[in-house]
């Protein structure tokens, strides 16, 4: 199994103690976890994108851009690319910047996004989101594939014999479709020949299930050959103790803290309790041994070679405890018992695009 280290950039009052980073602090918070991420051999970080508080991940490729700077050999991922909302020529152009400026270190994760703020924002209606997200990856996949690209669509101003530039650093620079709640995300990724991310995060192991069984389904049915299938999966939050018992008692102060936001509401997650959640759904809350235990059993379930955990809401030197503690307890096991090939030099994609 392969691992990467992401945030949202949640900027909450501590739970214990009521401190804030300010958002200097907060964005200097997000590059030292990337730099401990590389040197705990995490294989990929990941930046979110959100358009609202708590949340200070508005601009995903401009802090990227900056942890590729202090970083040699991570994967920069973007958790997610709302591409649902973005303009095309712009993504095109700012992350194959990105992709030069990292070395070809970049992979997109895009989506729709789960937090219905963005869309009156970028004058976008919810219910357009999905036919939105198909028309726009289109078009960036071949401004990115393409030269002199004429194009008419719904959600743009069309295009006459247009090139972007910079021209990506890699010959094809990877993509994964994000996967929470439709199975049109898994349709678009299949159709492609591209790997999904499943969000696992808010609800129980059968719903997210079911989208990567069809993801799977449609696969074949697009030719590909279902070997070559690549999916990658969150765990929810993540705290680790020596007992499940005191990772509860220790991390539930920052669990009601979440929950009671906006933003937590909105995943409608249907578990009435941390206990609850630990016990019936993807929280990676628990001791070393509960953790890589769960972890397996979703992997029976998912066949997933990538695993994403997360760390904030924590004081800083929690997020140090354990972003250490997995690296060292968790991730050596899990290492060992799922076989992944994802970033061993070979092509993430049947298809260039």
């Amino acid at each position: 199994m392969k691992f990467a280290l992401f945030s949202l950039m949640l900027n909450l009052p501590n739970a214990l103690t009521g401190e804030t980073f300010t958002t200097q602090q907060k964005f200097q918070n997000v590059l030292k976890q990337a730099e401990l991420a590389e040197k705990l051999g995490f294989d990929a970080y990941g930046v979110g994108e959100r358009h609202g508080a708590p949340f200070l991940s508005s601009s995903p490729p401009v802090v990227l851009t900056a942890i590729a700077a202090r970083t040699s050999r991570i994967r920069l991922l973007t958790t997610v690319t709302v591409l649902s909302v973005l303009d095309p020529v712009r993504v095109a152009e700012d992350y194959a910047t990105l992709d030069h400026l990292s070395g070809g270190r970049l992979e997109l994760i895009i989506g729709k996004g789960n937090d219905p703020r963005h869309y009156p924002l970028f004058g976008i209606k919810e219910e357009e989101q999905w036919e939105s997200l198909a028309e726009r990856y289109e078009l960036l996949k071949r401004l990115w594939s393409e030269e002199n690209v004429t194009w008419q669509g719904r959600y743009r101003t069309p295009l006459d014999k247009v090139t972007t530039q910079p021209r990506p650093y890699q010959k094809s620079i990877p993509v994964w479709h994000g996967s929470a709640s439709s199975p049109l995300s898994t349709e678009l990724a299949a159709k492609y020949g591209e790997p999904i991310f499943s969000s696992n995060g808010f609800h129980p192991m059968a719903k997210y299930k079911a989208l990567i069984d069809h993801y799977r389904e449609r696969w074949e049915y697009y030719g590909h050959d279902p070997k070559d299938a690549v999916v990658g999966a969150g765990g929810g939050s993540l705290y680790l103790a020596d007992t499940k018992e005191e990772a509860i008692r220790r991390y539930k102060p920052y669990y009601e803290a979440f929950s009671s936001t906006d933003s937590a509401k909105h995943n409608q997650s249907p578990f009435k309790s941390l206990e609850d959640t630990v016990e019936n759904g993807p929280t990676l809350v628990g001791s070393p041994e509960s953790v890589i235990e769960k972890v397996l059993t979703y992997h029976r379930a998912y066949g997933h070679q990538v695993l994403s955990i997360g760390a904030d809401g924590l004081s800083e030197s929690e997020q140090l405890e354990q972003i250490e503690r997995f690296a060292k307890e968790v991730m050596p096991v899990l290492r060992r018992e799922i076989p992944s090939t994802v970033w061993d030099g070979k092509e993430l994609t049947l298809q260039q695009a």
